[in-house]
């Protein structure tokens, strides 16, 4: 999986990213000619440019690698979503029968959190009811932790992209400023330039948050949703190895 993400990461960046920096070199003929077309496309490009190449284009790594880490979470959180309550059924059922090995062998052939816990506590059916609920709480820890992996990813690119932007903001207003001192004049058509890199950058950082933060608030959603059903699951589980073990040890 990290191969296949570092691999995808590489092709967006190649793809996306670094012909953004060529158009910089686009940036005179821009200003010198008006463009007739008005596609979004165009508009997104011509922006790009005016904010500058250089800061844009960290700006957008940003958002793809943002993405990309998002895109991860919610494949990985859907794969770990099942019918848990046909699961339990299905092992409850081989429990009764007191054939623990093809219980075992059904949490083995599902995925999913509550399938592995479930798995743990099968294993343990043998031992005492205090070291099977111990390693169910344990596992159920373990599987949490695994749901909110590379989370910090997330938030690190949140905070990454307008900081990037509101440092293009300071670029862009010194630069004004050095305008301002090389003319000797506070002339609009002197002060534009830099202004102009300062809100664009600004702008691009905070729609590029905004987007990551919508994502990143749905992946907490689930993974609530998630944690939710392992807890209720667990005590099922638990319940399921105590009736097995009353008629079977």
């Amino acid at each position: 999986m990290k191969r296949i993400l570092i691999l995808l990461l590489l092709v967006i960046l190649i793809i996306n990213v670094f012909p953004f920096i060529g158009w910089a070199q686009e940036l005179n003929n821009i200003a010198d000619n008006t463009v007739n077309e008005n596609t979004i496309h165009q508009a997104i490009k011509i922006k790009f440019i005016e904010g500058s190449a250089f800061f844009m284009s960290f700006i957008a790594f940003s958002l793809i690698v943002g993405l990309a880490f998002c895109l991860e979470r919610i494949i990985y959180l859907n794969l770990s979503q099942i019918n848990t309550q046909k699961l339990l059924l299905k092992v409850e059922n081989k429990l009764d029968t007191g054939d623990l090995e093809s219980a075992k062998e059904i949490t083995r052939s599902n995925r999913g959190p509550v399938a592995s816990i479930c798995y743990q506590a099968l294993s343990r059916a043998e031992e005492n009811i205090d070291i099977i609920e111990k390693s169910i709480i344990s596992y159920g820890s373990v599987q949490a932790g695994l749901l909110e992996k590379n989370l910090s990813w997330i938030t690190l690119f949140i905070a990454v992209a307008p900081s990037l932007g509101f440092l293009g903001t300071v670029i862009g207003m010194i630069k004004s400023f050095d305008n301002i001192q090389l003319y000797g004049d506070i002339n609009p058509a002197i002060v534009a330039g830099g202004m102009k890199v300062a809100l664009i950058t600004t702008v691009g950082g905070l729609i590029v948050a905004l987007i990551l933060q919508f994502f990143y608030n749905y992946i907490l959603t689930k993974i609530e949703e998630i944690v939710n059903q392992m807890e209720n699951d667990s005590i099922a589980i638990l319940d399921i190895v105590i009736k097995y073990k009353k008629n079977y040890q």
